[in-house]
């Protein structure tokens, strides 16, 4: 049987307006993904790093079908410091940014109905195709049959990344939270911020962390905690829900026996993830 559609907002979501005739040529240059490349209808999840290559701060960019301007989804406790961030590089550009009141929803499983889709701004999230779709600016109205607490447990179980709560800013680096295996980096368009660093660790093969999915049947404690192989601080828990999260764990732990607050957890990545971590690894022990 199909998933059925589920649909929530997020209400820690906010839309920054990006207007003006030079506002993908002033993006393009100064974020991970291409953003010349996305046509509407689509959106592309892109990144801002410092020069040494770390995050600090991602978002989707959908272009408007109503207007000609980009539409950046960020998480709202970063809006205001990421435009000012991008706003320094402005110089001569035609760029004017503005934060908005638009409404972010998110939506999974079935394509939401078709009275939604015909009032809304709505994109496929580009991550991965069963990741869903975001909704921009739906009716007040329209009708919500789950709860970010829902969101969350599908996006972790897809071992999708949420930037404010997977990254630590100045200190994550784009592909530990897995930016190059889900389309947050484009590799041919040319030079942006922290390029030379990210370009060299891909090619290089010297990333020693990533982002991985973990299961425990204990309720997972707060990010930050340790994860331990043996007495050995293998990883970091990250955003978790429940008994799912997300772990920055050595890439050569992921078949190891862990342990997290004592209680053993298993990590649990999902086909896309497995190359990067060298052999399928397959589980040691099961959670307590």
């Amino acid at each position: 049987m199909p998933a059925p559609s589920h649909i929530t907002r997020l209400d820690g979501r906010t839309i920054i307006k990006l207007s003006g005739a030079d506002r993908v040529k002033f993006l393009q240059g100064l974020v991970t993904a291409d953003i010349a490349s996305v046509q509407p209808g689509q959106a592309v999840w892109a990144a801002c790093l410092t020069p040494q290559g770390r995050w600090q701060a991602d978002f989707f960019a959908i272009p408007d079908p109503d207007d000609t301007c980009l539409l950046l989804d960020c998480a709202t406790e970063q809006a205001e410091a990421l435009r000012t961030q991008l706003m320094r590089f402005r110089l001569r550009s035609d760029v004017q940014m503005e934060l908005t009141a638009l409404s972010t929803y998110a939506a999974w499983g079935n394509r939401p109905d078709a009275a939604v889709l015909e009032n809304a701004i709505c994109v496929a999230d580009p991550r991965l195709p069963n990741a869903g779709w975001r909704l921009i600016d739906p009716p007040p109205g329209t009708e919500q049959n789950a709860t970010e607490l829902d969101y969350d447990l599908h996006r972790l179980a897809l071992g999708l990344p949420d930037g404010v709560q997977d990254c630590e800013p100045g200190r994550t680096l784009a592909a530990e939270a897995n930016m190059d295996l889900l389309g947050g980096i484009a590799w041919k368009k040319g030079c942006y911020m922290g390029q030379e660093v990210t370009a060299r660790m891909h090619y290089r093969t010297l990333l020693k962390r990533r982002l991985v999915p973990i299961a425990s049947t204990a309720p997972l404690p707060a990010p930050g905690t340790p994860i331990l192989h043996g007495t050995q601080e293998v990883g970091l828990l990250r955003s978790s829900r429940d008994h799912i999260g997300l772990a920055l764990l050595k890439v050569d732990m992921a078949d190891k026996t862990l342990t997290c607050l004592g209680h053993n957890v298993v990590a649990r990545p999902p086909a896309w993830l497995l190359p990067a971590l060298g052999t399928p690894p397959e589980p040691t022990t099961t959670p307590d």
